[in-house]
């Protein structure tokens, strides 16, 4: 194998492939990416079994092959050399050199046959064009939901439903609830989980590559990839089925609250100054007539937060893990927010003002005299 390539552009190709290497395996191959060299084209590809990420740059290819070299240490160097053409060579089994003008390195290799198989898009495999603003968003306002619990198996991903008329995620750890909709036409109804850790490198990437505004996406029964510019994303679609989620979500309230978004924000980040040297992250808030109250106490001190609302049915008081609030407020971009509760044991819901964009439960905390 024997290629040159420009320096920046394989630098940016391997920030992106490497998203999917894994540092923790038993398997030493995975902790590599594997460079596949031909018809003046280089490919890079990762893989930790779960996601695999595809990505190829231009090359002036001398001599075609292939070679599987340690991510963390090719990255390191091709990133710290200067930006001009760099040199690939394989001298010998086992070793690759790296050289630029003023530079040189020799790197051992690991076996290019022991790397698993990325595969290719089956033909059978449902295609969907996808904003990828859109995805990123989607993704943005629902994986903070997800479990990071392993043994939870589907509630660690997210729940993806599409019809002939929208798209819908949801995600959900026991605790809390998300799930944003968008409109979108489709062929065909379609639902998967994919792990909510691959969706959130997926945002990333899509969200770096400034090439194009749309994306395809191919659904298969136990795999999905993207495409985006030069680069593939390949995901696991989870086993599983998935909490029915509708019949979570309470249908009626007693108690509807509209109130500023910055000001709750700002009342709820104050508030869990102290609220984080308590127990559970723990603020109360309480509604009654135009006030929203907010307070939180802990051996420290305790604080105290008043805010103005539009309020309609009862008074209440309930208590929160105010982590849990805030991980809500900050995805949602309205001025105001709209909360709906029922009473101090059942889940608050924050829905979107106006159509069905987005909806977020939260579970109560039982609140101890404070």
């Amino acid at each position: 194998m024997k290629f040159k390539c420009n320096q920046q552009e394989l630098n940016r190709a391997l920030n992106t492939v490497s998203r999917a290497v894994s540092n923790r395996t038993t398997i030493p191959v995975l902790k590599g990416i594997h460079i596949a060299a031909k018809d003046d084209k280089l490919v890079l590809t990762s893989s930790n079994l779960d996601m695999s990420i595809r990505r190829d740059i231009d090359a002036v290819v001398d001599e075609p092959g292939e070679a599987v070299v340690i991510a963390k240490l090719f990255s390191e160097i091709v990133r710290k050399l200067p930006a001009e053409t760099i040199f690939i060579e394989e001298e010998e089994t086992d070793i690759l050199s790296i050289s630029t003008s003023s530079s040189s390195f020799q790197v051992l290799t690991l076996p290019a046959e022991e790397f698993p198989e990325t595969g290719k898009v089956d033909e059978q495999d449902k295609e969907i064009m996808m904003n990828k603003g859109i995805l990123g968003n989607m993704i943005r306002r629902t994986a903070f939901a997800a479990s990071i619990e392993e043994a939870k198996g589907v509630l660690t991903g997210i729940l993806t439903e599409m019809t002939e008329e929208d798209i819908t995620m949801v995600a959900l750890d026991g605790f809390r609830l998300a799930r944003t909709r968008e409109i979108m036409k489709n062929e065909e109804e379609r639902k998967f989980i994919i792990s909510a850790k691959i969706m959130n490198e997926v945002a990333r990437i899509i969200s770096e590559d400034d090439q194009e505004e749309d994306m395809r996406m191919f659904i298969g029964e136990k795999r999905a990839v993207i495409r985006t510019g030069r680069t593939e994303i390949f995901m696991r679609v989870m086993e599983g089925d998935f909490i029915d989620y509708r019949r979570i979500i309470p249908q009626d309230s007693e108690t509807k609250v509209v109130v500023s978004r910055e000001l709750f924000t700002a009342g709820i980040e104050r508030a869990s100054l102290l609220a984080k040297e308590g127990k559970n992250n723990l603020v109360k808030i309480t509604v009654s007539d135009d006030m929203m109250v907010i307070t939180s106490r802990s051996e420290e001190g305790n604080v105290r937060e008043e805010l103005p609302i539009d309020k309609e049915g009862k008074n209440i008081e309930i208590g929160f893990n105010s982590k849990y609030v805030m991980d809500v407020v900050k995805e949602i971009e309205d001025e105001t927010l709209t909360l709906y509760m029922k009473s101090s044991v059942t889940p608050c819901v924050v829905r979107s003002p106006e159509g069905d964009h987005y909806e977020y439960l939260i579970l109560p905390v039982r609140i101890p005299s404070m």
